[in-house]
């Protein structure tokens, strides 16, 4: 049967290559976790091997997590035509959400960890090795002549954090135009827009564009940055005087979890997230813990954030997602100013 719901979710997904699969012994229990791309190397080198053998020594059962990524929206959108993910880890609470009102998970997953998130990044900007192009902070994307990366928010949740990031700064009063006017703010983004180069499907997809020698500048997270280096990649990193804190999510779908009998595994799993352990996986990796102990503990990796911006100061996602992302928002009607075929 496992082997089975295996091979549907291959089936569903349409490509191999998108589900990654660790040699291992034979299991007596798999579950499958839908995570989003910019999450695969923490979890598949360091998080994964690691909740197995505890779940071993704790429960003397073999467990296997057989883990799909792609970009956040995409994740969503699959888990929610089909894909039998018994856990989801999802780059923004909207594609959470998106299954709640499916009805696939049917509990308050926001009670778990802080609101739902079990570790933060924020978001960043990838310069070329000793930062030609002298970019300072997000007013220097809307600079004529600067070629900028950034991957769709209609399909990567990375893309919503940072477009939301920009809005914010320029509301703040940081990104170059004037504090609290929304006309200028919109005049900013439309700037920044013209100058971007390529818009890929996610964040991980996005760096990668970027690594290969495209535009000047990448508009990413700083776990992404940390990804790039430690792979052997040579680029610098800018963080934003103001930027948003980006919040990871992770949830059991009970509904999926419940069918295959895996309801406490998948329970373990999300717990197991926030664990000190886990937490000092993810600080190696780039991502940011709310653990005192983790951050006094990695302190050294992580530059100061002068003024971290959290989703709620923008009214939280009920309000960002209709406003800059729905049918008649702030981005679409941006898009659509700069690239409208006249």
């Amino acid at each position: 049967m496992r082997w089975a719901r295996f091979a549907l979710a291959l089936a569903f997904l349409g490509l191999a290559s998108c589900t990654h699969e660790r040699r291992e012994p034979e299991a007596d229990v798999t579950l499958v976790l839908a995570a989003y791309s910019a999450s695969r190397d923490a979890f598949e080198r360091d998080i994964l091997p690691a909740f197995q053998a505890q779940h071993e020594a704790r429960t003397g059962k073999r467990l296997r997590v057989r883990a799909s990524y792609l970009a956040s929206g995409a994740q969503s959108r699959a888990v929610a035509s089909g894909f039998p993910a018994d856990v989801v880890v999802l780059a923004l609470a909207p594609d959470v959400a998106r299954l709640e009102k499916e009805k696939l998970i049917t509990h308050d997953w926001r009670k778990r960890g802080r609101r739902g998130a079990f570790t933060t990044s924020v978001v960043a900007l990838a310069v070329r090795p000793g930062n030609p192009k002298g970019v300072t902070g997000f007013s220097d994307l809307a600079r004529p002549g600067l070629d900028v990366l950034m991957p769709n928010p209609k399909t990567s949740g990375g893309a919503m954090w940072n477009v939301s990031a920009l809005w914010v700064s320029a509301l703040r009063g940081h990104a170059g135009v004037a504090a609290n006017d929304e006309g200028a703010a919109q005049g900013y983004l439309r700037g920044v827009l013209k100058n971007v180069a390529i818009m890929d499907k996610g964040a991980r997809e996005s760096l990668i564009t970027f690594e290969k020698g495209v535009g000047d500048v990448a508009v990413t997270y700083e776990s992404e940055v940390f990804a790039g280096r430690a792979a052997g990649r040579t680029y610098d990193m800018v963080i934003p005087a103001s930027t948003m804190v980006v919040e990871v999510m992770a949830a059991v779908v009970d509904v999926n979890a419940t069918k295959h009998a895996l309801l406490p595994e998948a329970e373990a799993f999300v717990d197991y997230l926030s664990s000190n352990e886990a937490q000092h996986f993810l600080a190696k990796y780039g991502f940011r813990s709310d653990d005192p102990e983790v951050r006094a503990a990695h302190a050294d990796a992580f530059p100061e954030v002068q003024a971290p911006v959290r989703i709620d100061a923008l009214g939280g996602w009920d309000e960002v997602v209709p406003k800059l992302f729905g049918k008649e928002g702030v981005f679409p009607r941006t898009w659509e100013s700069v690239y409208a075929v006249p």
